[in-house]
């Protein structure tokens, strides 16, 4: 007879409608292995689902979590290569549909069907997780849980500035909004040998202390004389990783002439401005949504190998039972990351 274990539980639309519950372990199908959980990263996107100002469907109700790794315990009789105790960590696209033409060309990510852990159907804050044999990749012994279950935004800011800008080395590169995929995005660009700058408010100057480990510089406030700095025309990529719409203007202020601007920040408010600098100035603009198989291989690599460090954005360990501290400290700006332990 299956346990129950404690949840956190995003029950209803309504702000503040998040709650632990006792759940007892999923059934898995013949594809699927059944997951325990070692640790779970705190997203954005969860906090937005607990603050009620997110802008995507949830399935109420449903388990929050969708950054996390641990070891199989049970696998389904069609699944081949993994076996129980593999230490793995897991892709966010939950439920697919293998024959849409996004799919089948590898881009699963932006198949419009998808459904992600966390919303669509239920995540990791919990012990136990039911996942699709073809999400798990493998995690070497030497990469600790705690690291490991942070690869999925590792993922986000890859695929933003590797797969979806065109930096080269020597590059000038602008990252706006110092949250965890802003961090990782200017650490990512700096692994391509771009010079980087993190921008962001006075209330940020701790985030911006930690960009400058990765050696970025920090900006709070207006950056424009940074963007300038080489040739006053400004910055040959901006990567808008703020959660605002308004971040966009101030993008299109800061690139230079036939310049890059990638969009990785989600922001509901409508513009309201113009974006014919956009025009004028011959600008590129590019979304980045997710990611995919291969960005997955390489970030692990990063990480093992130790090029990409995540330690220095991990502002504390808390058990899943103390999931509202941890959500706490991350809304408030306490911490950049807050990583959750099942019990």
């Amino acid at each position: 007879m299956k346990t129950a274990s404690a949840a956190v539980v995003n029950f209803a639309p309504e702000k503040g409608s998040v709650e632990i519950r006792e759940i007892l372990a999923p059934e898995i199908g013949d594809d699927d292995v059944l997951l325990e959980v070692a640790n779970v990263g705190v997203c954005g996107s969860d906090l937005h689902q607990w603050t009620a100002d997110h802008s995507w469907p949830v399935n109420y109700p449903v388990v929050l979590g969708h950054e996390f790794g641990g070891h199989i315990v049970e696998t389904g009789k069609n699944v081949i290569n993994w076996k129980e105790g593999d230490r793995v960590v897991s892709e966010t696209a939950a439920v697919i549909d293998i024959n849409n033409p996004m799919s089948r060309q590898g881009l699963y990510n932006l198949d419009p069907t998808r459904k992600g852990f966390g919303y669509g159907v239920n995540g990791a804050m919990t012990r136990f997780v039911r996942v699709p044999s073809r999400c798990l990749h493998r995690v070497p012994d030497k990469l600790a849980f705690e690291q490991a279950c942070l690869t999925e935004p590792c993922c986000v800011a890859y695929n933003a500035v590797v797969e979806n800008s065109r930096l080269k080395p020597g590059d000038r590169v602008i990252v706006l909004g110092p949250g965890t995929i802003g961090i990782l995005c200017a650490a990512v660009a700096r692994l391509c040998g771009a010079e980087v700058a993190l921008v962001g408010l006075e209330n940020d100057r701790q985030r911006l202390e930690i960009a400058k480990l990765y050696g970025c510089e920090g900006i709070i406030g207006d950056a424009t004389e940074w963007a300038k700095r080489r040739d006053g025309l400004g910055a040959d990529c901006v990567i808008d990783a703020a959660g605002s719409s308004i971040t966009l203007k101030i993008a299109l202020q800061l690139v230079r002439p036939n310049g890059w601007i990638t969009k990785v920040g989600w922001g509901p408010q409508p513009l309201g401005f113009s974006i014919d600098p956009l025009v004028q100035k011959n600008v590129t603009l590019q979304g980045s949504f997710s990611h995919n198989w291969p960005v997955w291989e390489r970030v692990i690599a990063l990480l093992a190998g130790g090029q990409l460090d995540v330690k220095p954005i991990i502002g504390g360990v808390w058990p899943v039972t103390e999931w509202h501290e941890a959500f706490e400290k991350m809304h408030s700006g306490e911490v950049v990351k807050s990583v959750l332990k099942p019990v």
